[in-house]
């Protein structure tokens, strides 16, 4: 096979390519910090010409001009993850959301639940054998883009180079749009109080045994954690994404994943989120192993690593260990991610660690402040961890261990974790409860 001539012969225009969408079709979009921008530019060009075409996606990053109010008709995003540049969109009823968790998402398509008559993919030039990485988003894309009908790729020369089961050969790109930009980058410090966020970390890092496997969700609280483990030995890594932070502790010898039970000095995650030095260190390293989400995110998969570490936020946490994560109320905000496949497969690994961190107090648009730590979750509030799920719930006042806990003894145990100003009114709604 002379892929260099099927290569060359497949290379159209980015207005070429999207001329082969339909109306009414399902184009899966691949997403993160690898959204086809090109791609994505001519399909919004070309979409007064569409009717009522769909576009499949999880989370994606940058401008996203395809949820404009003026798309309505056009295009119409079904997600199944609610990022920042959709959620208006979303909770005005012009995209719609699919609740799915992270390690199921690659299989709505590949079982043909939802069909995917396109993708549009990002992707590596190919090697000297003709195959192209899927970069910094193999977990959500590899799956869905081999499931489709017709795949149209952009062919990037700054897309870095992943390991791992990350490849796709250009024989089975039936479009190639060569193009060549930076990729979109994300740091994940920098929100919420720096000192309260500090803090929380401090108390994370304290529960990290050395020779740990560890998750980080989205997010500065887990990014805060890297910074405070300086002095563990031997820590490892399987997540659903990486940033910066684990960069930082490979350079500093303290995570090598030498105690790793599954696969051991190997870094596994699904896609990664950072900046250009990180795109720079993980091209062709062979440290890092990028695989599909529905390995990645497999509890019973996860489980296999021995004192699995799993870190991720809430919006709030009622008395009785419920984990709202994914709404503000009825009001949808986000989704349930990976978070109760990591929290539910570090619950089973060997002396595993499963962690839902978050602020004591939030503060509305009106500098009004209100306790993260509830007597009752809001009314229409998704449960995203259950009560039976929950282990460490850690506030910037402490950790509180619910596990095996009586209904009577969670509510101490989180009030005392949640802000001085709002315990005697959480103690007084526990009594009414009777769950004090």
């Amino acid at each position: 096979m002379d892929w260099n001539k099927i290569y060359r012969s497949r290379i159209v225009s980015a207005e070429e390519a999207v001329s082969v969408i339909q109306s009414h079709q399902r184009v899966f979009l691949t997403g993160n910090c690898s959204t086809p921008q090109v791609l994505l530019k001519a399909l919004v060009k070309r979409a007064p010409e569409l009717e009522d075409v769909e576009i499949a996606q999880a989370l994606t990053v940058g401008p996203a001009d395809y949820v404009a109010p003026e798309m309505e008709g056009h295009l119409r995003v079904n997600t199944m993850f609610i990022s920042d540049n959709i959620r208006k969109a979303v909770q005005e009823g012009r995209a719609d959301f699919t609740p799915i968790f992270l390690s199921e998402f690659p299989l709505l398509f590949k079982k043909g639940i939802l069909p995917v008559d396109v993708a549009l993919v990002h992707l590596s030039p190919p090697d000297e054998h003709g195959f192209c990485s899927f970069g910094v988003e193999v977990g959500l894309t590899k799956t869905p883009a081999e499931s489709a009908k017709i795949i149209i790729a952009e062919i990037n020369p700054q897309m870095p180079r992943t390991l791992g089961d990350a490849f796709i050969h250009v024989s089975r790109l039936d479009y190639i749009v060569p193009v060549n930009y930076p990729l979109v980058e994300v740091t994940m410090g920098g929100k919420g109080d720096p000192e309260v966020v500090e803090r929380i970390a401090q108390y994370i890092a304290d529960l990290i045994p050395d020779g740990a496997t560890m998750q980080m969700g989205i997010g500065a609280i887990p990014d805060a954690v890297l910074r405070y483990l300086t002095d563990k030995k031997d820590l490892g890594v399987h997540t659903e994404l990486f940033s910066d932070g684990v960069m930082d502790l490979v350079e500093a010898g303290v995570l090598t994943g030498a105690r790793k039970t599954l696969h051991p000095g190997k870094i596994i995650a699904g896609f990664i989120l950072g900046t250009h030095k990180l795109y720079d260190w993980i091209d062709n390293n062979p440290m890092i192993e990028l695989h599909p989400t529905e390995y990645v995110n497999d509890p019973f998969i996860i489980a296999q690593n021995e004192r699995m570490v799993a870190i991720n936020s809430a919006i709030e946490v009622d008395l009785t260990g419920q984990v709202c994560a994914d709404s503000i109320g009825p009001k949808l905000y986000s989704g349930v991610g990976g978070q109760l496949d990591f929290i539910y497969g570090a619950s089973r690994a060997k002396d595993g660690v499963p962690i839902i961190a978050l602020p004591s107090v939030a503060v509305n648009r009106r500098g009004e402040r209100f306790s993260r730590i509830v007597a009752m979750l809001k009314q229409g509030a998704g449960v995203v961890t259950t009560r039976n799920h929950v282990h460490y719930v850690v506030t910037e006042y402490g950790v509180a261990n619910l596990y095996g806990k009586s209904i009577r003894q969670r509510a101490k145990e989180l009030i005392s974790i949640a802000h001085p100003d709002f315990r005697d009114e959480l103690t007084y709604q526990a009594k009414q409860l009777n769950y004090l």
